[in-house]
């Protein structure tokens, strides 16, 4: 039995090292004809490839498939992240159609509280605000009407609710609006329902402070704050918001615009009030001292 085993480990290891040398052999043979640049051996390089290929689609199957099915797990995938972003997608789309309704309803609120009649003498051009000032110093905006429109300095700008500025500044086709919480701003007021009169004063904050008020104890916060329209510059009666209190006591306005969404702006046309000439003739005729006579005389 031991003579039996070595005899054929002997036939083994040769028959091994032959195989291998001639798989060498071939595999060198094969690499330099398809290396070599003959005619002939491209004749014979193509009458192989025709015998060998249409017969090894069988072999070819499996990794044409696998191919596939990985070209279709990555559309898979593709498709589940798209899904995934419409989804968040929709949340969002949701989430913005709450807020809508809600804007919509407090719009709807605000449309039925404000109840203020402007003079129908007052009429007005609304304008686009191309931008700010971008400044905390100066508050303005621009306004895309100008002196082509018939806008003049001083007139007041409104937002649809409450008063926003006046103008200071026009250009052919544009205009600067000054904001009532510029530090150069100074609005002659109304509060009621006292009757108080008081300067709205410009600070270069959200809330500008109430001045030279006549009786402040005759105030309270959550009164209307209206323009009085002394100086002739404002017409009376324009909202501007409501008296608060800040922490240290003292009196501020909590303006009725939306300065956070100022977009369109009405600008109201106001030439003022008629200039009196002939004070002389105002007192005179049809005037306190005419009737003044005609008592005496009776």
């Amino acid at each position: 039995m031991a003579s039996d085993r070595s005899n054929s480990s002997d036939y083994t290891a040769p028959l091994r090292r032959l195989l291998l040398a001639v798989l060498i052999l071939l595999l060198s043979a094969t690499f330099l004809l398809w290396r070599i640049d003959s005619p002939r051996v491209e004749r014979f390089r193509a009458q192989i490839t025709d015998r060998l290929v249409p017969n090894l689609d069988w072999a070819m199957a499996p990794v044409t498939g696998t191919v596939n099915l990985l070209r279709d797990f990555r559309s898979y995938q593709r498709l589940s992240e798209q899904n995934q972003e419409l989804r968040s997608e929709l949340r969002q789309m949701q989430a913005w159609k709450e807020a809508a309704l809600q804007l919509e309803q407090e719009n709807a609120r605000l449309l039925d509280l404000n109840k203020v009649r402007l003079d129908p003498r007052l009429t007005f051009i609304t304008g686009v605000v191309l931008a700010d000032s971008g400044s905390p110093f100066r508050q303005s905006v621009l306004l895309n009407v100008g002196a082509r429109d018939g806008l003049v300095d001083g007139w007041a700008t409104m937002d649809g609710i409450g008063l926003v500025g006046r103008i200071s500044g026009v250009a052919e086709n544009t205009a600067r609006v000054i904001l009532l919480t510029d530090a150069t701003s100074r609005i002659p007021a109304t509060i009621q329902p006292s009757g108080q009169r008081a300067i709205v004063a410009g600070d270069n904050t959200i809330a500008p402070p109430v001045d030279f008020l006549e009786n402040p104890d005759l105030v309270r916060p959550g009164d209307r704050v209206i323009s009085s329209g002394d100086g002739g510059v404002f017409p009376a009666g324009l909202l501007i918001g409501q008296v608060a209190a800040d922490p240290g006591g003292r009196l501020r306005v909590r303006l009725a615009a939306d300065y956070e969404r100022l977009e369109f702006l009405r600008v109201l046309r106001h030439y003022g009030t008629e200039n009196v000439t002939d004070t002389a003739r105002v007192i005179t005729e049809n005037g306190p001292l005419e009737e003044a006579q005609e008592v005496v005389t009776e």
